[in-house]
């Protein structure tokens, strides 16, 4: 049996509707960088270990490598704007201010997206290659979480929920 092209393997993953996170860690030099993400999920409740696979040439793979931490925000449907934002490939920080993104820090410089649904600031405890992308395995060291709405992601564009969220 062949192998699936890259582009129907796409459309078939395109399928399965997830939540849309921001993926954010501290630069050395100050700053932060950031990248939507969808392959995120829980991998153990103990340890609170969580997941996100990154492509190698995401702009904030480099960065994840070399961190300590990372932080997962979760977004809100109202949020889109700000998913939108990081997933272009290269960001403007004009632009973030404009769209009113604002950045917070965790107590051990964990940036996050205020207003997101959850936040967890995550110690990197495993990162291993696969395929084209990098899992990066965290332990969650603190998070938060409120009520509301979550922005979904289902073929290939944004959604909102619809009907009873709780």
């Amino acid at each position: 049996m062949a192998r699936p092209a890259s582009a129907e393997f796409r459309r078939a993953l395109s399928r399965f509707a997830t939540g849309v996170t921001i993926v954010t860690a501290a630069q050395k030099h100050g700053g932060l960088k950031g990248m939507t993400a969808n392959a995120f999920t829980s991998v153990s409740l103990n340890p609170a270990l969580v997941l996100v696979c990154v492509g190698l040439q995401a702009r904030t793979h480099a960065v994840l490598k070399i961190a300590r931490h990372f932080g997962i925000s979760v977004l809100d449907e109202s949020q889109r704007a700000i998913a939108e934002y990081f997933a272009k490939p290269e960001s403007d920080p004009a632009q973030m201010e404009k769209l009113g993104i604002r950045i917070g820090h965790e107590a051990n410089g964990v940036p996050y997206i205020h207003g997101c649904l959850a936040h967890l600031a995550c110690r990197r405890v495993a990162a291993r290659r696969a395929g084209d992308h990098t899992i990066f395995i965290g332990e969650v060291e603190h998070l938060s979480s409120r009520e509301g709405r979550p922005l979904l992601f289902y073929g290939g564009r944004y959604h909102a929920l619809h009907g009873d969220a709780g």
